[in-house]
Formats: structure tokens, sequence, C-alpha cells
């Protein structure tokens, strides 16, 4: 695929953000920028936390790569919003966008849909009471994970194995979120498996295994240190792989996903049961990123990748008119 011959026109690199995840945005913005200017796209930087996206319009933009993380980049706000300018934009609409960036939401509709996740409690910011530290307890044992319901890149997510580790680990979560999830820990091994595509034609790319120092994948670990080790080939078995692939295709497409995304999965050490956690709708472009890297093993490059992403940059409102009566 030629990128000039696509006539992608005035392309938007929307980075950095209001979120949590500027610095990190920042990183998969500036990748992507000049990933996309090496294969002849006419692509600018464009922060919406210093610019009103209405000049996005004025200045004539046609397509914009969303590498946002987080809130009002990932969470369907600026979707909503260029939905409106009428300027396609990479990866899932609005409601999937909004949803996925729940874990809570996320949760709801893949128990309903018989996909596995690991058990939780919802507590609210305005009740951490003792009474409802005790039903986490109960409910979950120990350990168990707090985590923020909407915040990625592993802010404020504590890992629990004592009673009295609980309150503090609460607290921390509460000042991220008005929600924090309480989950159940699951021992074993860390995979995330990429997705490419939409709908029936959505492809899953190559599971990468994480092996992180003391099993700790958190902020530091994931984007600015070379000590997690990242297997690829995962090293499970071909079987065992696919059955992921299959669960993980199944999630993405019942959020109803598009574009690309990411699913963090734990593998039950006992039972080798797979876990989805999470599911990222604009996963990070760094160099510590797992999506190019995994894309790497199917055979595409960084460059490629972008252009694919951007050559698939889309509106829902038009798609919605191309089938209205």
């Amino acid at each position: 695929m030629n990128a000039p011959a696509m006539n992608f026109g005035k392309v938007a690199v929307l980075m950095g953000g209001l979120s949590a995840e500027r610095e990190i945005s920042f990183l998969s913005g500036n990748g992507v920028l000049a990933a996309l200017k090496s294969q002849g796209v006419d692509a600018h930087a464009f922060d919406p936390a210093e610019r009103d996206l209405s000049e996005l319009k004025k200045e004539g933009f046609q397509r914009c790569f969303i590498a946002l993380h987080g809130r009002y980049g990932e969470d369907g706000t600026v979707q909503g919003a260029l939905e409106l300018l009428g300027i396609p934009y990479t990866g899932s609409g609005v409601m999937a966008s909004s949803i996925a960036i729940d874990k809570t939401m996320t949760k709801r509709v893949w128990l309903s849909e018989d996909v596995p996740t690991p058990a939780y409690v919802l507590l609210k910011q305005n009740d951490l009471s003792e009474k409802a530290q005790t039903h986490v307890l109960q409910s979950l044992g120990l350990p168990l994970i707090v985590k923020p319901a909407r915040e990625g890149s592993s802010i404020g997510v504590v890992k629990v194995t004592e009673a009295s580790q609980l309150p503090a680990a609460l607290a921390l979560a509460a000042q991220c979120d008005t929600d924090i999830l309480c989950e159940q820990f699951i021992s074993g091994d860390e995979v995330t498996c990429p997705v490419l595509g939409e709908g029936e034609s959505a492809e899953a790319l190559p599971v990468i295994k994480i092996v992180a120092p003391a099993g700790n994948y958190d902020y530091q670990h994931k984007y600015f240190t070379n000590e997690t080790q990242y297997l690829i080939p995962s090293g499970l078995p071909e079987a065992e792989e696919k059955f992921i692939q299959a669960h993980v295709l199944k999630a993405y497409r019942v959020l109803g996903c598009k574009g690309w995304g990411r699913v963090d999965v734990m593998i039950e050490a006992k039972t080798r049961k797979p876990y989805l956690l999470e599911i990222n709708t604009s996963p990070g472009m760094t160099g510590h990123s797992l999506v190019p890297m995994s894309a790497k093993a199917a055979g595409m490059d960084y460059e490629a990748l972008c252009i694919r992403l951007l050559a698939h940059a889309s509106l829902e409102l038009t798609a919605l008119n191309e089938v209205a009566p």
C-alpha cells in the first residue's frame, strides 16, 4: 500500500491531551508522526489540550490519527467531537471507546457474552467504609487488585496482599477516579494480544508473553526501563495461543471495536484458563509498545502499521448513512 496513492490529504496526529497519560501520548504521537511523514503523508502534530478541536476543520485536516491515551482521547469524547466535525479518525467509535475505557462496564458486557474475566467488586469514591472493605475481602479474598476503573498504563494500580494494605490502595485509586475496581487476582502468565480490523474480518496478531521484574508490570516497567522481557513467539503451546486469540477476538467484537485494539490477559497457572482483564482501544505506539512488536512478528513494520491504521480511519455516522433507507 503506497501512502501517496491513498490520498490521505492533510492528517492530524492527535497527541498529548488532558489525561494522566499525556507524557506517554507524546511518545506515541511523535513516533506515529515520524512514521507517517517518512511515507510521504502530510501529517502534523495536534495537541487538543492546547488547541481547540474546531481548528481541525478550519485548517483543512481530512483525517485524524488518534494517538491520545486515557480520558478525553480514548473514552469516546474526542471521537464524538470528530463525528460532529465530519473528520474520519482511527480506531473505535464513540460507544465502543466509552465502554472499553471503563473496566467495570467492559466486564459487564464480557460476562453477559461468556467472555472470561476475573471476579470483581465496584466501590465508589464516596463509600470506602469498613463495611465496604469487608465486603471486598469476603468476596474476592487475598491477594486482590485495586485499580481506578477508567485509567490506563497501570496508573493507580495496587496489588493488595494483606487486609491492612487495602485502605491505602483504595485511597490511591480514589485520587484517580470516582469508580474503584477491586478485582480477583489471577496468578499465572501475563500475556497480551493485539487485534486489527473490524467485525468478522478482524484478526488477532501474535500473543506476547510479558515477564516483568518480580511480576510487577507497572508504569515504570512499561515505558522507562529495559528490565521487562517480551517474549514473541510467546512460548505458549500453539493450541493455547489460538484459544487465547479466539477469546480476544470475541471480546473485541462484542464491544463493537474497530481499527485496532489490544487485550490484556492473565492465564491461571493451575488451570491454564485465560482471564481477560481489559481492552485498550488506543494502544501505545512508543518504543516499548506491544502492538508494533506483535505486528512486526507478523511481518508488518511500524510504518506499515501506521499506514494501515490511517487507511482505515472512518466515521460511524457515514456508515449509518450508507445503510439508511
